[in-house]
């Protein structure tokens, strides 16, 4: 492979990298492999600069190279191709020699690491193009799948549970059948993926012996399967499986009949899972039984007449604000290139949706890969040859990004850095000049995809271009007005109907003036269609006609309706899916306006130009009253804005926490600098004063959602030798900060004509409730050195100093480090982080399941691990502090203080957590009931967790609780 290298990393810290390798170099250079390395090196300059850029950008890497010496001396050695298939068949031959439960299981993590490391060289090295990577993936993971189910069914036979008919090949005539899905079932898989399967058995042909029940051997037989692939042991493990894509997850078994399986998709099956099996293949088992089976589910999958209906359905699965016309800046920081807008997911959809529409009339339409499937549709008139072209092009650079993201931590990740210095060193390891040069050839490629899956979805003959002639006469309904809204998906048309009229009859206040109502009649043919997508018709209409009634002066927001037609789609949204957002929307109309630039849906605004943009609107207050009602009006608009963007999909969980987090700084600020000039011009300035707001809690860690309160300590110092304030009306040290502390949480949480700004917690305050409201310094930190119990010193790893001089919040910062440093005794502190996890269940309960915060395996739990974890190892390892959770346990997966086998549970339960709270918190005042959720919410739901449907969610979310709660009680040494 060395002489064929052609391309390598651009280095970002070229001297610790060159450092690193040749420190390597030299501490192996006494072994045979050493000096052959450093010669082969010498002789291939490209190899030694790959290696070095391997070094430069991935800490997983460029461990799997340096761990073996001699192993990287062969991949480099010998030709890629011909190695490559060695590995698989040595593994292949020792699997099946073996009978050994554990032997399998090292055998198949070697051949993992090896290919994977040949894989990654091949790929960075320009060796093989992107989608000769994929495939080889792909059949790494057919390999272990394979042997795998060979393995256990051998191993069954030995036991006699089961007799095979054909002792060299046992799986065949099994009756076992597994079916690679998605990305491994097009043989696309990318690089640190999941390998997403189903399991289905043939009751009726399985060689089973007498006595055995086919239904609990087969289950059996699965654990047993995942926990060969996915359990991590010395060696690492081969691949995280998926099996949540099975009929109805969250109430059938892992092995599912084939019999059960027919019913299910013949009866209730969905049109994702009609795009889900496009994919499909029979990877491992009982192949001809496999074939078998997707051969009878091919009626399913393939219509036989053009099914131009299945369009809305799967768009819905991909229907986010950033699709449509009118938003074209992508924020590069934070983009996800598979869900983002213009990402993979789009590529996928636009192909899947024209394969369900005209697959059953045209079978060459019937293929699993997707860029041949490009070439079909181009092939076939379907589409052009220039949208063939630009998003195979998008396609295949897209997956080279994907791979590359994933190779620098074995992370199942998406998504580009958020910070520029990340993507800077992100944008090197890919082989770019820096951070603007792959935005340049990033962007043009999103836009490509965007453009096309756009205008896919604007062109498809979907139904409700019938939907033009509806009339709605002021005394009675018209039939075949009635009709049409039935056609359309209302379930009760004469109520829609009815309300219709009652809107363009003037009913509502908002729209007793002649241009309102003649702006609403121009916007009811854009509305209804807009309504009639959503899983529920009828509650969109509904909520819209909540809103007119509570809208406060309706003719220019309904005329802007009319005049930007693609954000009649972000009213329904938010009309149907979050009622708080909605009622925000009535009262604030304006708000609107943001939404119509074309970059809202760009980069989130920094806290420079949001504090400006508040700065502007204050600087027109004409009182004290006037500035909080301006100070709540901007809050109002700019959480509505955030809100819009979490509903729309085009921010992620961790970028709205920072941003609802970023905005409650701002607006902190500036009302400390408010009250402290007011309060000064009452009773002067105490000589030395310093005031300071240390932010703790979700604010602290810059997890907000919309909803949070803002957990405070007010921490002030001043001349103790002169503690009088110089004013008219003078106050004494702690009364002068009391009541500047009294003054300051009365304007965050006092209730004006525009509502409250936050609602305020000081409990976290040194002695609680008992305690003063606001605390000098000095007292402060002798409290957290001596007084503090170990729950303050947890809640103390995420405190933040908000406001204050830049000298103060220094001091302050140091107290924290102090106290967060000091060595302890990790039994105490995991003894009373256990205790308290107990007290919290039983005063909040930890039994429902869709209580994410509290329940047993949820928020709290992962919250808890992080804060013990920062307070047991801060006094040697001081870079795991950080007050943020999931940066948390980040850092610590990567200082070799949380074990790989937990930070795959935790790292990604916390951020599904906060996708789902957030979704959640924007939607609903009460808990979530999930028999009586709404259809948009449900939705909204799936896709910040990155599923297909709720059921999916429901297995998903139990499992993932399963596990928290498993790694609690692991890591903290007892159960709550």
């Amino acid at each position: 492979m060395a002489r064929r290298v052609a391309a390598a990393p651009r280095l970002f810290a070229p001297e610790e990298a060159r450092a690193r390798l040749e420190s390597w170099l030299a501490e192996i250079s006494e072994t045979p492999a050493g000096s052959k390395l450093r010669r082969l090196l010498a002789d291939y300059p490209a190899a030694d600069a790959l290696l070095t850029g391997i070094a430069d950008g991935s800490p997983y890497l460029w461990e799997l190279a340096r761990v073996d010496p001699g192993r990287l001396l062969v991949l480099l050695d010998a030709g890629p191709d011909i190695r490559f298939a060695a590995i698989l068949a040595n593994a292949t031959r020792a699997v099946a020699a073996t009978a050994d439960d554990g032997e399998v299981m090292r055998l198949l993590r070697q051949m993992k690491s090896e290919a994977a490391l040949l894989i990654a060289l091949a790929d960075i090295g320009g060796v093989w193009p992107v989608m000769r990577v994929a495939a080889a993936l792909t059949q790494l993971a057919d390999t272990a799948v394979g042997g795998a189910v060979r393995h256990l069914v051998a191993a069954a036979a030995r036991q006699g549970r089961l007799l095979p008919p054909d002792g060299a090949r046992p799986e065949a005539g099994s009756g076992y059948v597994v079916l690679a899905m998605g990305k491994m079932g097009a043989h696309e898989l990318n690089y640190s993926s999941d390998i997403d399967i189903i399991v289905f058995y043939d009751a009726a042909a399985a060689p089973l012996m007498p006595g055995v029940e086919a239904a609990p051997f087969f289950v059996r037989f699965t654990r047993a399967l995942v926990k060969l692939l996915q359990e991590r042991t010395v060696d690492g493990y081969v691949f995280r499986t998926d099996l949540r894509l099975r009929p109805d997850p969250a109430s059938t078994q892992i092995a599912v009949s084939t019999a059960a399986a027919l019913d299910y998709y013949e009866s209730v099956g969905r049109n994702w899972e009609r795009a889900a099996l496009i994919k499909a293949r029979a990877c491992a088992g009982d192949i001809a039984a496999g074939d078998a089976l997707r051969k009878a589910l091919s009626p399913f999958i393939w219509r036989k007449y053009l099914d131009f209906a299945a369009v809305a359905d799967i768009h819905a699965m991909k229907q986010q604000i950033h699709a449509f016309r009118g938003h074209g800046e992508i924020a590069i920081e934070g983009h996800n290139v598979k869900v983002g807008r213009g990402g993979i997911r789009e590529i996928e959809f636009f192909v899947q949706t024209q394969q369900l529409i005209a697959g059953g009339r045209h079978p060459e339409l019937r293929l699993r890969e997707t860029l041949a499937t490009l070439d079909a549709l181009a092939a076939g008139d379907w589409i052009d040859a220039a949208a063939r072209d630009e998003l195979a092009a998008a396609y295949r650079f897209l997956r080279t990004v994907e791979h590359r993201l994933q190779m620098i931590a074995d992370e199942q990740t998406h998504t580009l850095p958020g910070d520029r210095a990340g993507l800077e060193r992100f944008a090197r390891f890919l082989g770019y000049a820096g951070r603007d040069a792959f935005a340049g050839t990033l962007l043009p490629h999103l836009r490509n995809v965007q453009r096309h899956y756009a205008t896919l979805f604007e062109n498809a003959p979907a139904a409700e271009a019938k939907h033009q002639a509806l009339v709605f006469p002021a005394d009675a309904d018209d039939r075949e007005t009635l009709d049409k809204l039935a056609a359309m998906g209302f379930r009760a048309p004469r109520e829609a109907s009815a309300a219709v009229r009652r809107w363009l009859a003037g009913e509502h206040r908002a729209l007793r003036g002649t241009f309102a109502r003649g702006q609403l009649a121009d916007l009811v043919p854009q509305l209804l269609p807009q309504f009639s997508r959503s899983a529920n018709p009828d509650a969109g209409l509904i909520a819209f006609d909540r809103f007119l009634a509570s809208l406060q002066g309706g003719g220019r927001l309904l005329s802007l309706l009319r005049q930007n037609p693609e954000l009649v789609a972000l009213i329904a949204l938010v009309l149907g899916t979050a009622p708080r957002l909605a009622d925000s929307l009535a009262q604030f109309p304006d708000v609107v306006d943001a939404v119509v630039d074309p970059s809202f849906f760009g980069a989130l605004p920094e806290e420079a130009d949001i504090a400006a943009s508040l700065e502007r609107s204050l600087a027109q207050a004409a009182s004290y009253e006037d500035f909080l009602d301006r100070i709540r009006i901007f809050a109002q608009e700019q959480l509505f804005l955030i809100g819009t963007r979490v509903l729309s999909g085009t921010v992620s969980a961790e970028q709205a926490g920072e941003a609802f987090a970023r905005l409650a700084d701002v607006l902190i600020r500036s009302l400390h600098r408010a009250v402290a000039d007011g309060f000064a011009a009452l009773h002067g300035r105490v000589p030395g004063q310093e005031v300071a707001i240390l932010a703790l809690g979700k604010l602290g860690g810059r997890e907000m959602t919309a909803t949070s309160d803002l957990d405070l300590i007010v921490i002030y110092d001043f001349d103790q030798d002169h503690p009088e304030s110089d004013g008219p009306r003078r106050l004494y040290g702690a009364q002068y900060f009391t009541r500047l502390t009294q003054r300051l949480i009365s304007a965050l949480t006092a209730p004006t004509n525009y509502g409250v700004l936050y609602k305020v917690d000081m409990r976290l305050r040194p002695s609680g409730r008992s305690g003063p409201l606001a605390t000098q310094i000095d007292g402060f930190a002798s409290y957290q050195e001596n007084e503090a119990w170990t729950w303050e010193h947890m809640a103390l790893t995420r405190a933040r100093v908000v406001s204050a001089s830049p000298a103060f919040a220094a001091r302050i910062e140091g107290v924290i480090r102090a106290v967060l440093v000091r060595p302890r005794a990790a039994a105490e502190v995991a003894a009373d982080v256990v205790e308290m996890r107990r007290a919290i269940a039983k005063e909040k309960g930890d039994d429902n399941r869709w209580d994410l915060k509290y329940a047993a395996g949820g928020l709290i739990d992962i919250e808890f691990i992080a804060q013990y974890l920062q307070l047991v190892h801060a006094a040697r390892a001081p870079d795991i502090l950080d007050t943020s959770t999931a940066r948390v346990l980040d850092k610590a997966w990567r200082l070799g203080l949380l074990a790989t086998e937990h930070a795959e549970v935790l790292r990604p339960a916390v951020r599904l957590y906060h996708n789902l709270t957030q979704v959640l918190r924007l939607c609903l005042s009460g808990p979530f009931d999930p028999k009586a959720a709404a259809p948009g919410l449900v939705g909204l739901l799936t896709r910040g967790a990155d599923v297909p449907d709720f059921a999916t969610l429901e297995a998903h979310l139990a499992d993932t609780e399963a596990k928290v709660r498993a790694s609690f009680r692991r890591i903290l040494g007892a159960s709550p």
